[in-house]
């Protein structure tokens, strides 16, 4: 087992800069630095320089157990790689790449011969894993989440296909109207696609958000992550605009019961918009409910 190297990954949906301050910084270390939730790392040093030290103190909640996880820097590449040797001289690289909106952080370590390979494995992703969630959930750290219901007397699956307006996207577009009455959206609802929600304004300029699919269970559930701004074919991911609520989820829940079903929307919003999203969201699930229902 000796040098074994192992490799783990993560694909994380937020911005290069975003992941490597989450990484980095001794505040945001302390957030997700453990495998699972009956541990924590209370503390945490980052000189962040070749020759520099690393420590994060990690403790289990009950003080049963803990210790010092150090390090030493060999190479530091702001934003793209990250090499250090550990007190017993392992090795480790971490390698973080950026496509679009989403940033991909993988480690690779060299096993060490007191635990089994999956062991090790499973602990460094899980780490990592937590990493992820703390991440993204950092990314939408200004907004606050609403959430809606309608009960409708259809099955789950004429529910989501009417909402998601498979098939007729008219129908999307009429229970959407009462946000927007040129309400439409751009692309499709596949698992990772890059789909607009826009309207027309005024000037007949066409505008809207900039949005990706994270998650589609047919007839389950979907999950929307909003990410940045489109007008008239040119996208912003970043800006004063942006900053604010990039990253923000919109998922839509359908649970059927006895041939009904209850959509449940949840959705991230900044505090200045709860009010329009709390009198307007309960008229668009309910023209959602009445066109479901008349088909």
């Amino acid at each position: 087992m000796e040098n074994t190297p192992i490799t783990v990954s993560v694909a994380i949906q937020s911005k290069l800069n975003h992941v490597w301050d989450a990484y980095t910084l001794p505040k945001h270390i302390t957030n997700w630095n453990f495998a699972s939730d009956d541990w924590c790392c209370p503390s945490a040093t980052n000189d962040l320089r070749a020759g520099g030290k690393y420590c994060a103190r990690m403790e289990a909640k009950d003080k049963s157990f803990g210790f010092d996880f150090e390090a030493i820097y060999d190479e530091v590449i702001p934003k793209q790689k990250l090499v250090y040797h550990l007190s017993d001289s392992r090795k480790v690289l971490v390698l973080f790449n950026a496509t679009n909106e989403q940033t991909e952080v993988t480690i690779t370590f060299e096993a060490e011969n007191q635990n089994s390979v999956e062991l090790q494995r499973n602990g460094w992703q899980a780490i990592l894993d937590n990493f992820k969630k703390y991440s993204e959930a950092l990314t939408a750290k200004n907004a606050i989440r609403l959430q809606f219901k309608v009960d409708v007397d259809a099955s789950a699956a004429k529910c989501y296909n009417t909402m998601l307006g498979l098939g007729n996207q008219k129908l999307y577009e009429e229970w959407t109207s009462v946000f927007n009455p040129t309400s439409t959206y751009q692309g499709n609802w596949e698992k990772g696609s890059k789909i607009y929600f826009v309207g027309t304004d005024a000037e007949g300029k066409v505008g809207g958000m900039l949005s990706r699919i994270l998650e589609n269970d047919a007839y389950h559930f979907v999950s929307i992550q909003h990410y940045g701004l489109v007008k008239d074919g040119v996208e912003t991911t970043e800006g004063p605009e942006v900053d604010q609520w990039a990253g923000g989820l919109e998922n839509y829940l359908f649970k059927e019961i006895g041939g009904a079903t209850t959509i449940t929307v949840e959705v991230d919003v900044i505090p200045n918009h709860a009010d329009y999203f709390k009198d307007t969201y309960p008229n668009a699930l309910q023209k959602l409910k009445e066109i479901v229902e008349r088909q």
